[in-house]
């Protein structure tokens, strides 16, 4: 059974004229230019006709004399532009079966077809039983499959032409529309064409492309076109989706102010949609606030405080895979110069100004005029400096010494107090 793809029909009864010559063809086939349509036809003849030949005329309002556009005898001569495209489905004639192919539709050739069979002596024109064919432009497009794709793992799509013709193989073309990008071939590829035998006289022509998806083709558009022998260029688009994931990516300062606000986002660039959320190294509690939405997550912490310093961790999951990234948070302070500062004096004068902050905090003097010669001592602690002078002087009196820190997040001074120890 043909099936109708190939062209629609409409089947007649059997039609018997003269001397039992009857025959059962089709009333009406349809078809589309650069495909093939199929007339069935078988007939039936008087008891003592042997069938020689099988001719197919054919006729139209623009030239109603019938010409021959096929014939089994090869020394006959065809009508222009018929030759090699007609087929007889059934070689031999005494089989009965008169069903053609007509390969490489062009609109030209709408019109009436009849059948003649001849014998040595004589012959038989079906013309009571004609069969019209109708051919318009082509409408149906090739047919493309694509496989699930994953970025990097190679795959190989494959795009069929229309129409189970037995014809002019046609010609495809691959073309890869990228972002931002003209038309072009899809770099690393590589295409081959096949033909698949359906029956003795149907064929299924496709291509294949075969290349290893990444992220850029994910969301563009690949088209195959395949050109017949007509001049007609069927095409199909479609938007390729492929299956990637790249690495977490935050962004924010990492360095935050005491008492400022920590704002932090995740994202992960990836198809199908990555779930992302925020956590803090050693199961830390995360007080801030948290927003999530495709492919990203948020976090903010307004007012930090140094218990908001320490790791970050973005985890992403992705289908079955789960990707993580850290990100350290350093909070700075400054806590101008403590209590606990201040000079003592003896035969020497010694003064001592203490410091904290992240980063440490540098101390400078500011020292009194009439000291002969010092000597500074500097000591960290923890996030502590203290810095310790000492100073041979001429005079007792009217003695000032200040204290300067600062760490790029603040700084201050202070005039030290100076307490006098009397010797004996």
């Amino acid at each position: 059974m043909w099936t109708r793809h190939r062209g629609a029909s409409v089947l007649a009864l059997e039609d018997c004229q003269e001397d039992n010559f009857c025959i059962t063809v089709d009333e009406e086939v349809k078809g589309e230019v650069g495909l093939c349509v199929v007339i069935q036809c078988s007939y039936r003849t008087e008891e003592n006709f042997i069938t020689q030949h099988i001719i197919w005329y054919k006729e139209n309002r623009r030239n109603p004399k019938p010409v021959t556009v096929f014939h089994t005898d090869k020394t006959e001569k065809i009508e222009a532009g018929y030759k090699g495209r007609v087929s007889l489905l059934e070689p031999d004639v005494n089989r009965a079966n008169c069903s053609i192919m007509i390969n490489d539709l062009t609109e030209s050739d709408s019109g009436s077809y009849h059948l003649r069979v001849e014998r040595q002596s004589d012959g038989f024109s079906y013309t009571e039983k004609t069969t019209s064919v109708i051919i318009k432009e082509l409408s149906q497009k090739p047919k493309m499959l694509i496989p699930p794709l994953t970025e990097g793992q190679q795959a190989t799509l494959t795009c069929t032409a229309p129409g189970l013709c037995s014809g002019s193989r046609p010609n495809f073309t691959w073309i890869w529309s990228g972002k931002g990008e003209k038309d072009s071939h899809i770099t690393g590829n590589t295409t081959s064409f096949n033909t698949e035998n359906l029956t003795a006289v149907t064929q299924r022509h496709s291509s294949t492309l075969t290349f290893a998806p990444s992220a850029k083709h994910h969301d563009t558009e690949l088209t195959c076109k395949v050109r017949f022998i007509v001049d007609t260029d069927p095409q199909e688009t479609e938007t390729l989706m492929v299956t990637y994931v790249r690495k977490p990516q935050i962004l924010g300062r990492t360095t935050v102010k005491e008492g400022n606000n920590l704002n932090l986002t995740c994202s992960v660039d990836s198809y199908p949609t990555s779930d992302v959320k925020f956590s803090r190294k050693l199961n830390s509690s995360v007080k801030g606030v948290l927003q999530k939405g495709n492919g990203f997550a948020s976090y903010r912490v307004a007012n930090v405080t140094t218990e908001d310093a320490g790791l970050y961790i973005c985890t992403a999951k992705h289908l079955n895979n789960t990707l993580t990234e850290e990100i350290n948070v350093e909070v700075t302070w400054f806590s101008g110069i403590l209590n606990g500062s201040g000079c003592v004096l003896r035969s020497e004068l010694t003064c001592v100004c203490i410091s904290e902050g992240f980063p440490l905090p540098t101390i400078n003097w500011s020292l009194p005029m009439s000291y002969t010669a010092h000597s500074v001592t500097d000591t960290v602690s923890d996030q502590a400096v203290i810095s310790a002078v000492t100073l041979t002087i001429k005079s007792h009196e009217n003695i000032s010494v200040e204290c300067f820190s600062s760490n790029g997040n603040g700084e201050a001074k202070e005039k030290l107090r100076v307490v006098k120890y009397l010797s004996d």
